[in-house]
């Protein structure tokens, strides 16, 4: 059984907007990797909406999906960060952060009236986003002499291996990058080639 190795999210920031009662719930979305970006977009947020009352928000991370968090951010609890999260759960999304700032218009909604207001608005968010499939790939750096350099390049075209740097003396090095579901093909295949090292550096 292969490795999984893409996942659903947005391409780029995407924005909705909810109206009830007076009330705007002004939504925006955003691909994210980790949680310190996730705090910088809120601080930006914070800063951008300074007279909105509430800044509640969903964030879900992980190809497993398994990082998540919701904050209500002093509305009644459960009726904003979850529905949001709701909404990303919905799609299948993973890597995204859904933040609804609330601008109040004076008439209380109701639980269930706050409930479909944060639903809403993280809806349109994502109504107007650019879902796409993520090929999650990992970067190596690879190490080897000169005479081995007709070698690492057929394995490169034969695999569809992704080149980002390189550097050619007497020792060269490369890195490369591939989807995950590729890594023990092609780390089998350096392997045999003497005199390389190869180091991991990150997956993304």
């Amino acid at each position: 059984m292969s490795e999984k190795d893409t996942f659903k999210t947005i391409r780029t920031v995407s924005s909705g907007l909810y109206k009830e009662k007076g009330s705007r719930f002004i939504s925006a979305a955003w691909p994210v990797s980790d949680e310190k970006v996730i705090k910088a977009i809120l601080e930006g947020i914070r800063k951008e909406h300074h007279e909105a009352r509430h800044h509640c928000y969903a964030y879900q991370l992980g190809a497993e999906q398994d990082r998540w968090r919701t904050n209500d951010d002093g509305e009644p609890s459960g009726t904003a960060g979850r529905p949001i999260l709701g909404q990303i759960r919905s799609l299948g999304l993973t890597n995204i952060l859904i933040v609804v700032s609330r601008y109040f218009g004076g008439s209380l909604l109701g639980v269930s009236g706050l409930i479909n207001a944060y639903r809403s608005a993280a809806n349109d968010a994502l109504k107007n986003a650019e879902i796409i499939d993520h090929i999650i790939q990992e970067t190596y750096e690879i190490l080897f002499p000169y005479s081995a350099m007709n070698d690492i390049m057929k394995i490169i075209k034969e695999e569809e291996v992704a080149q980002s740097g390189h550097t050619f003396d007497l020792e060269c090095m490369i890195t490369i990058s591939f989807r995950i579901s590729a890594r023990e093909k092609i780390l089998a295949r350096l392997s045999r080639i003497e005199g390389l090292k190869y180091r991991f550096l990150e997956v993304k």
